[in-house]
Formats: structure tokens, sequence, C-alpha cells
């Protein structure tokens, strides 16, 4: 207790003893306002440092208006440090072209592509192009893409032809087409048909539900209705619906000792007119009356027999082929010969014009004849190019194209105008295709199609792209023969199907995707 009270007395005698300075007050009030002065001065942020703070913490599109409207009002900047206008320009230019990582020295060499290919024949523009580079080839599957979809999509644009084109509309009319204006997809199928490739299916034969037992001589589909024909040597006449899937028979008429060398329907489609090999008796099937009408004689006819003819376009007469290079114009309401035209040579083949005003006639010598349906004149004749013997004739459906067939497989397209107008006409396009006689040729009904055939050989049958004149690659590619020898062609009234009559007595039927209806 005693040492305690002992130190206790000494510290407060030492406290005592220290003695505590009285504060200045006019100098503490002198440092707090300079130390004011200064915490101000260091607020105060030079523009450059502010400028800096913009370029180093974000704000990348500020810091840019910000350079503008300094440089707009004279202000000093970070660019101003004795730099030119081009030069402050080119650093706020943003770099838009990129380098390559990696550069390969063979794709500088000149590399020449083989364009016949069957895959690439659709990408040139002539038959001159049979070798091109790549750097040519690739712009050129450039240019089909961008023609297919309409021009270059959105995704393989850069960013600045976005800008750009972002910019143009901007400036363009606000009255302006307002579906240039909308974004989506506005590629439409082209209702011609494209060439290269035919988008066709293999069906059910026509004449599967009655084959016929020898060799078919005619296959033809109604004007009108979903049924096809089909008559041969086994001396009967067929229809049948037509669905590419069953394909059932409608009826069948048998002509006794008769058989068949062509059947054709009239124009209307309640009639048959059929022809055999031997005789001039030829048979007129009645089929809203079902019946079978023998025309034994025909007054002023004095052929040994009848054999080729051809239905007029407007259902009123029959052009028969005669001997000796004569032909003869029979009304059908009075089974008479009205008038007679006469060739030089045998007849090889006739087809009328779209119109029925003109006959197209081919001659086994070559010759090619134009004659005028009323007056019975010849309006022109010339020799068909490079044919030595002509096998047949066609005419398209449009007044356009006349297709010649010779014994050398040669086909010549021309046009029907030029026929008319010139002595000695030149192809616009010679097709060979075949190796053997073209005996059958047949334009589809909106004359984009020109199928030739022959009856020499098997699976001696084309398809040919008009105007292109281009063979369709895929037809016929089976695993095994199909078509055999063809006789006749045929195509649907809308194109929807192709048929011919072969030797084995089936109708091959094929559906052509390209056309919606039968």
């Amino acid at each position: 207790m005693d040492k305690v009270g002992i130190h206790s007395r000494k510290g407060r005698e030492t406290m005592k003893r220290v003695s505590v300075p009285e504060p200045d007050y006019e100098e503490e009030v002198l440092k707090r306002h300079k130390n004011a002065q200064a915490v101000t001065v260091l607020g105060v942020e030079d523009a450059s440092v502010k400028l800096l703070e913009y370029l180093v913490f974000g704000a990348e599109d500020d810091l840019v208006e910000r350079l503008v409207e300094d440089r707009e009002d004279g202000g000093a900047t970070l660019l101003d440090d004795g730099e030119s206008d081009v030069e402050n320009e080119a650093r706020l230019k943003v770099q838009t072209t990129r380098t390559a990582v990696w550069e390969d020295e063979d794709d500088d060499l000149e590399e020449e592509v083989d364009m016949t290919h069957r895959f690439r024949r659709d990408l040139t523009k002539s038959d001159a192009e049979a070798k091109m580079s790549k750097q040519k080839l690739q712009q050129r599957m450039k240019e089909q893409f961008q023609k297919a979809m309409g021009g270059m999509p959105s995704w393989a644009e850069t960013k600045v032809k976005k800008k750009n084109k972002k910019k143009d509309d901007s400036d363009d009319d606000e009255d302006g087409d307002d579906l240039m204006r909308k974004t989506g997809n506005f590629v439409g199928s082209s209702d011609s048909l494209p060439k290269g490739i035919i988008r066709i299916k293999k069906c059910l034969h026509a004449n599967n539900d009655r084959p016929s037992e020898d060799r078919l001589t005619t296959v033809q589909f109604h004007p009108s209705a979903q049924v096809v024909m089909t008559a041969g040597l086994d001396q009967s006449i067929s229809l049948f619906q037509v669905d590419g899937k069953t394909n059932p028979k409608i009826q069948s008429i048998h002509l006794e000792k008769f058989p068949v060398h062509k059947a054709q329907f009239s124009v209307d489609g309640e009639q048959v007119v059929a022809t055999s090999f031997r005789n001039k008796l030829f048979y007129i099937y009645d089929m809203m009356e079902g019946k079978v009408i023998p025309v034994h004689t025909v007054r002023g006819l004095r052929e040994q027999r009848v054999k080729e003819f051809e239905v007029s376009p407007d259902g009123e007469s029959l052009l028969l082929t005669g001997t000796s290079g004569y032909l003869h114009v029979l009304t059908m309401k009075t089974k008479e010969v009205v008038n007679s035209m006469k060739i030089n040579g045998n007849i090889a083949g006739v087809a009328f014009s779209h119109d029925g005003s003109k006959v197209f006639t081919n001659s086994e010598e070559g010759e090619v004849y134009i004659w005028d349906m009323r007056s019975s004149k010849c309006l022109n004749r010339f020799t068909d190019d490079g044919c030595v013997s002509g096998t047949s004739i066609a005419a398209s459906k449009n007044g356009q194209y006349l297709a010649c067939g010779s014994a050398a497989g040669v086909v010549n397209v021309y046009s029907q105008e030029e026929c008319m107008r010139q002595n000695n006409p030149k192809p616009l396009k010679a097709i060979m295709n075949l190796v053997t006689s073209a005996t059958s040729l047949c334009f589809n009904p909106t004359s984009e199609i020109l199928a030739i055939a022959s009856r020499a050989d098997d699976e001696a049958a084309r398809l040919v792209h008009i105007p292109s004149f281009t063979v369709f690659s895929n037809f016929p590619m089976f695993q095994r023969k199909t078509i055999y020898r063809a006789h006749r062609l045929d195509f649907s009234p809308n194109s929807g199907f192709f048929s011919l009559a072969n030797n084995k007595g089936r109708a091959p039927l094929f559906r052509l995707l390209h056309y919606k209806h039968f």
C-alpha cells in the first residue's frame, strides 16, 4: 500500500512539471487555407488527362466525338501536337482490311480446270470455254450462286459493305418500292426448264396391267383426259388410266387380222384412227358410242395401202402418206380425198405446223418441202444440211423450231422462220448423240424438250434441252435396260409424263418432276 501510494504521488508531480504550449490560432488558420488551395489545384484535371481516362477506361465512341468537337471548336486535343490533318484522319480511320495469316505459294499458279465434265457444263457460257482457270471458275460459281439467291446474302457481306449498304439505303427515296426495303427470302423457282440434269422419276409401265405380246408400235396420251393409249402387232388397242402407280386398264379392243402400225387420237379425243401394214383398210374407233367403224374404201384414193397418216390440228382432216411421194388430204366428215400433193422421191416423215396452216415433209433423199394446206402449193424447198437420207421430221408446238432426222443419226434443228425465207437455211444445232438412224422425233407441248430415238439399237433415246440444244446427262441412266428399242415417243398434254413404245411390248413411263400437271 505504501509503495503504491508513493508511485501515484510521483506521477502527479511529474505531470505537473510538463508544460504544454498554447496553440497559435492564426498560424493554424493560415495552414488550413494553404492546404485548401492545394486541394483545389489537385482537383482540377488537365484536358489531356481526361482524354487519357476516356481512352484507357473505355468510351471509345465518346472519345472520337470529343476529339472532333474539340477540333471544330479550336481547342487543344491530344492530336494537336504538331501533326497534320491528314495524319489525324489516318489515326481515326478504322482499319478495314485484314492480312492473311498464311499464304500458299501454289495459289498463285494458273491451273486450268477441264470444263467438259458433266458436273461443270452448266458453268460454261459457250463451247469455247473448254478450259478455265481456278480463279475464273471460282468467280463463275460465285456469280451463279448470287444469281440463284437473288444477290449476295447478308451473312456473306463484310462489315464495311454492310455499313455502306445501310448508308446508301438511308439516302434512297422514302417513296421507293416497299418490297426492296424488307428482309426475307424472295428466291422463287423459275418456270423455264433448266438444262444439264432433268428431274425425272421412273414409274410403272403405262401398260403394266395388260402388256402386249408383241412389239408395240404406238403410244399416245389423250389430249384432255389422264389416259394413255397403246397399240401394236398383237392386233389390239388398249386404254389405261395414268396415275404413275398402278395404271389400271380402262378398255381394250381386238382387231381381227389387223396388226396396228399406227393409232392416233382425234383432236377432241373422242375417236381413234388406226392403220395397218398391208392394205388400205383402216379403222375408226368411236369411244363415246363404243363402236369400231371399218373404212374399206376412200373416194378419190388410188393407193394400195394406207400406212402413215397425221391428224390435222383443227381435227377436220387426215393427211395420208402415199407411195411415190404423194400426200393426200382426207376429210374426216365425208371420208374422201379433197386434195393431193407430190414431192420428188419417197416421203420419210410429215409434220403439221402448230396452227395447221402448213405441212413440213422430209424425203428419203434429204429434201424438206413446206406446203400450204389451203392452196396445196409448195412454199419453199431446201436440202437438209449434210443429210444423205432423211428418216423423220417434227415441228415444235410454239411454231419456232423444226427438227429433221437422218439415217446417220444426226438431228438438225432449224428455225421455222428461216426455213420459210431462205433456200439454204443453216441449222441452229446439229444434235449428234445418236449413232444409228433417228427414226422418232417429238417436241413436248412447251417446246422445251426434244425427244429423239432410234429403233435400230437398245437404249438409243435422248432428251434434248431447248433452247440450249444440250442433252440431259441423266437420261437414260438406269442400272439395267429399260427403254430397249423405241418406236414411238409422246408427252402428256402438260408434259408431266413421258412414254415410249418399245419392241418388248412395254411402254416405259417417266414422271417429269419439273412439270406439275399431267
